[in-house]
């Protein structure tokens, strides 16, 4: 709970400062942005790293190939990078450039799913 809150903070203090820097200098703005953006990235990727553990601990007790598991991470990542990249282009007035970064990341996230894919058909194959 305290972390969110720490995220909170930082958000809104980083979007007023943005807000007041914008009139002077939109270009400072979007690199306020992009610094806070990455304190908040940098404070939540501790607690993703709990998250991959217990999802490693969880496979070696089902006995799940940790290949199975990847794709997942990635496609997580994949749509978190993807989210921020369109907003940072859309705050930059890109929206054409917007959709074509989630339209690649929705590409790359089937192309990352398709070894999960593989595993489930394998796993149904060898139950019939």
């Amino acid at each position: 709970m305290i972390d969110i809150l720490k995220v909170a903070a930082l958000g809104i203090t980083a979007a007023l400062c943005a807000v007041v820097v914008k009139k002077q200098a939109r270009e400072l703005g979007l690199v306020l942005a992009l610094a806070a953006g990455a304190l908040i990235l940098g404070g939540a990727l501790r607690s993703v790293e709990q998250v991959r553990s217990f999802l490693d601990t969880l496979a070696d007790m089902a006995q799940i190939s940790p290949a199975v598991l990847a794709p997942v991470l990635k496609t997580v990542g994949i749509s978190i990078i993807t989210r921020i990249t369109a907003e940072l282009c859309r705050d930059a007035g890109e929206g054409g450039i917007a959709a074509f970064v989630e339209t690649a990341g929705a590409a790359l996230a089937l192309c990352v799913s398709v070894p999960l894919l593989q595993a489930v058909l394998s796993t149904l194959n060898s139950l019939f």
